[in-house]
């Protein structure tokens, strides 16, 4: 085990770090990844490849001056560790703890939030043009996965950044898919020798020399033209050369003495520069090495074997896995579609039943839904699983693609609510507003695995047009119930005051209620099984009997059903005593779900509280 005093026995000041002490922290650092990680959960095998690139980045780089922009972030462990968070790793992604992706608002080293992939390159080369606008002077730098490249927005970037003339670093870390490989002993042999440091050296001081006089740069340009007439002959063409960038690579990843060097030479161009970097996804340890998909996002685990302290039980990912591999046997017509998510969208039976009729378009969730319009126009019937942060990233193909003429596809929203430790950049708290203003969207909520199966039929083989199914993260609770018919049902008879609400939130619900009751305050439990189109009649009927009500939801406030509710109540005629309880206008930070919900009165206690105060206050509190 490591200890405290290890763990401050490393020298502040990173550039001073010989390469023998910069290894040494590489391999510290490695161990208190994964008891740290071990001990909270979080992104594993992702942060073990990326030690020694983060490491030799800050031998070369000052981040709380230097713009270092994450892709994803799901990698930025050993920089937090690096940057005076490194006692705080036993809170990662814990209540008031250290976030599991960047935040600016937790350090200046954070130079821009990230949770959403591909955007890295388009985010620096933002920043390069106001450096250059504003005329200071600091180093910008995108560090991406190959990963992220199967995202356009990623070519969106690149295409701009690279005729951009700003002084630029893209750096390319690639743990599993070749993007230019070398073709041949020759071009491997080349390609090794232009990384030598001793080259590296020579050709700094040989452009400095040339363009000090006229003669000399024009003794450059000739050289130089040759020698990328040479390069082409002899080394294959890169993608990222085409797109105007300066393409260096690949770099073995673990080298750090050699990653160091080259950072160096590269801080020094003046011109977009890309780096790729080859690594091994969990290097260095086991488990994680032989199955990295198992330890890219984990929960705490044994840290000498891998095996996790808690065996995952039955959730609604692998309930919507199982049934839609069922009902796809019912019917050639259906089909599953990811994009990258298929573990945790539960599809890896659907994956190995019908490899056929299941699809990964990649971290491309546009593409996937446009791909899904297109089966479905021809006969298909497309289930896109995604989550719900994930899903809002194709608003325009829900719009243009899906809905316009009316398209039969099934949108799994997975993750809908709050999710926990993952963030702001996670919680599925907006997908009912925006999925609302859709025209012919159905949205389907059920609040237990019986209710998603029933619904996920329904959706499949009596609807039509676009239809959304949405269900959280994790298990069901205490409501394991079938009243998934019909737009809404009544769960709880009661005169006093009508609760509504919807998924998950109706365990809450049903609590706050039994806890009414102690208190003497009979309350009318009314589930939504339908929020768009939104039914309203029981609602109405109820409130008409209570004249009190209140909506719990884990959305957002603007857009949410119980704004929607208490409109329709109001055109009705009705006024009542009312109050709507959800995630505010903000953005919900990390923690666990349990301690999120308290602290936005979302739990049972907390609903009952509410529901207390508009009762014996005669109005709505603020």
């Amino acid at each position: 085990m490591t200890t405290s005093e290890e763990k401050t026995a490393y020298h502040p000041i990173l550039f001073q770090l010989t390469d023998q002490e910069g290894e040494a922290l590489c391999a510290q650092l490695r161990r208190e990844l994964v008891e740290d990680v071990s001990q909270t959960g979080g992104h594993l095998a992702s942060n073990l490849g990326a030690v020694e690139l983060t490491v030799a980045l800050h031998r070369v780089f000052d981040t709380a001056e230097d713009r270092l922009v994450f892709d994803v972030g799901h990698q930025c462990y050993t920089h937090k560790m690096l940057t005076g968070r490194r006692e705080a790793m036993s809170t990662l992604r814990q209540y008031g703890g250290v976030a599991g992706f960047p935040k600016p608002g937790e350090s200046v080293h954070d130079a821009f939030i990230a949770g959403h992939a591909s955007n890295s390159v388009a985010v620096a080369l933002g920043m390069a043009r106001a450096r250059t606008i504003l005329g200071e002077n600091y180093k910008v730098i995108a560090l991406l996965g190959d990963g992220a490249l199967t995202g356009g927005l990623a070519y969106e970037g690149l295409s701009n950044a690279g005729k951009c003339g700003q002084q630029l670093l893209v750096i390319l870390n690639d743990n599993g898919m070749s993007i230019t490989p070398n073709v041949g002993g020759v071009a491997d042999y080349l390609a090794k020798q232009r990384l030598k440091p001793q080259y590296l050296t020579f050709k700094k001081h040989y452009r400095r020399i040339m363009n000090a006089t006229a003669l000399g740069r024009m003794v450059y340009r000739v050289t130089h033209r040759l020698k990328e007439a040479m390069k082409q002959a002899l080394l294959p063409c890169s993608m990222f050369e085409n797109m105007g960038f300066r393409y260096l690579g690949p770099v073995d990843g673990h080298n750090l003495s050699l990653l160091t060097k080259i950072l160096r030479y590269a801080k020094d161009i003046d011109e977009p520069v890309l780096l790729h970097v080859k690594t091994v996804k969990g290097k260095g340890f086991l488990p994680a090495e032989e199955n990295p998909d198992a330890f890219h996002g984990v929960a705490p685990f044994d840290p000498l074997t891998g095996t996790p302290r808690r065996e995952a039980g039955e959730n609604f990912s692998t309930v919507f896995g199982r049934t839609l591999t069922r009902l796809a046997g019912q019917d050639n017509r259906v089909c599953a579609v990811t994009a990258a998510m298929t573990g945790g969208t539960g599809l890896e039976r659907f994956a190995q039943k019908f490899p056929d009729r299941f699809f990964d378009v990649g971290i491309a969730e546009g593409c996937a839904v446009s791909m899904a319009a297109g089966m479905a126009k021809q006969g298909g019937i497309p289930v896109f699983a995604v989550y719900s942060t994930f899903l809002q990233r194709a608003y325009d193909m829900l719009l243009h693609d899906a809905a316009i003429d009316n398209l039969h596809v099934i949108f799994c929203v997975d993750r809908a609510g709050l999710v926990g430790d993952d963030g702001e950049t996670h919680h599925g708290v907006f997908d009912v507003a925006y999925l609302n203003t859709i025209p012919n969207m159905t949205v389907l909520a059920p609040a237990s695995f019986a209710e998603l199966e029933v619904m996920l039929e329904r959706a499949l083989f009596q609807l039509t047009g676009p239809v959304a199914v949405r269900y959280p993260r994790g298990g069901e609770g205490g409501y394991m119930g079938t009243a998934g018919e019909g737009p809404a049902a009544i769960l709880r008879q009661g005169n006093d005051i009508t609760l509504v609400g919807y998924g998950p939130e109706m365990n809450d619900i049903l609590e706050a209620a039994d806890l009414l009751e102690k208190q003497g305050v009979q309350a009318e439990v009314i589930k939504l099984n339908q929020l768009s189109p939104l039914v309203s009649d029981l609602v109405e009927q109820s409130v008409r009997k209570t004249r009190v009500m209140l909506v719990a939801e884990e959305q957002a406030s603007q857009g949410c059903v119980g704004q929607r509710l208490a409109a329709r109540l109001e055109l009705a005629g009705l006024s009542p005593r009312a109050i709507l309880i959800n995630c505010g206008q903000g953005f919900v930070t990390h923690g666990a779900a349990a301690l999120l919900k308290r602290d936005l009165f979302l739990d049972g206690a907390g609903i009952a509280k509410k529901a207390l105060e508009v009762l014996h206050c005669g109005k709505t509190p603020s």
